[in-house]
């Protein structure tokens, strides 16, 4: 169980709570002096000192509590768990760049990826929902997520390669997050040859977590790398792993046509996944209780009793 926020800039508020503490200690010596001027305050703290004090810490306490929960709220928590996902829909996000032209997988890259990707949408259960995104420079909706598997394949094999542009990942699970908002348990497939040179991958990530999108990255190419139009072009891990890693997915490096196969028929065998709860409503429930019950206990009223 994690608790993500999709405003964790807000979270710095929360260097408030030792202002708070330092004025309240501040607060309470300043209170003692002033009793010393007029009273005998070891005579009041043997009949209630003990009884000020504790309750001025509790105070302190609820009140501390109370404000790191209104912060929280503020930072739009999401409550992420892991349950089992028997029924996940999936995003097929595949990299159409030039550098998926390599040759070192046999036909391409390309190729191999729709190829394999195909075989796995077959072996799926009826009414696995899916969709295809292809994605180099930009980003585009090949097919929206659906349980039409005839219509999904036939938009899978119309993919190829896209020579404008570079390699953007950001946009890439961005798009592919957006079109599983409906989804329950919600996974991106991602393959690529982890060669991206555009895009604030981190923003996406977080995007992604917040949507409790699981992505499972599928590195395609050899450590020799493979030729292309415009040369060789070698599998870079690094980007993909910390896609996987960021997401609570997993990394698997293909380095021809059986283990891309191999990939495909260890994430179909997954069966939990991330599921997220918006926690904004609970944080706020609790900042108001905390709220209330500090000043109760500060002021000694206590309505709900006679």
């Amino acid at each position: 169980m994690e608790i993500i926020f999709s405003h964790p800039e807000y979270l710095w508020a929360l260097f408030v709570v030792p202002i708070v503490v330092l004025f309240h200690f501040f607060n309470l010596s300043a209170r003692k002096r002033r009793a010393l001027q007029f009273a005998n305050f070891e005579a009041i703290a043997r009949v209630r000192g003990v009884e000020i004090y504790s309750r001025n810490l509790t105070t302190l306490i609820i009140t501390v509590l109370s404000l790191v929960a209104l912060v929280g709220a503020l930072a739009g928590p999401s409550l992420v768990r892991e349950l089992s996902s028997s029924k996940s829909s999936f995003v097929i996000a595949i990299d159409v760049s030039r550098s998926m032209e390599a040759t070192d997988i046999l036909p391409t890259r390309l190729d191999a990826a729709k190829s394999t990707a195909h075989d796995f949408i077959e072996t799926l259960p009826s009414g696995t929902r899916l969709g295809i995104v292809s994605f180099s420079g930009n980003s585009y909706i090949i097919h929206p997520v659906s349980s039409e598997r005839s219509s999904v394949l036939h938009a899978l094999d119309s993919v190829s390669i896209n020579p404008l542009g570079g390699t953007d990942f950001a946009e890439a699970i961005t798009t592919a997050t957006n079109i599983l908002e409906d989804e329950e348990y919600k996974a991106i497939i991602l393959l690529s040859d982890g060669q991206s040179n555009i895009g604030d991958l981190d923003a996406a990530l977080t995007y992604a977590r917040q949507h409790a999108v699981v992505i499972y990255a599928i590195g395609l190419g050899t450590a020799e790398g493979g030729k292309t139009s415009y040369g060789f072009s070698k599998v870079d891990e690094d980007s993909l792993k910390a896609i996987a890693y960021e997401t609570f997915g997993e990394f698997y490096r293909a380095i021809d046509a059986n283990a891309l196969a191999t990939s495909f028929k260890n994430i179909e065998e997954i069966k939990t996944g991330p599921v997220s709860q918006d926690a904004t409503p609970f944080f706020l429930i609790a900042a108001l209780l905390l709220f209330l019950l500090a000043y109760f206990i500060s002021t000694g009223h206590y309505p709900l009793f006679p």
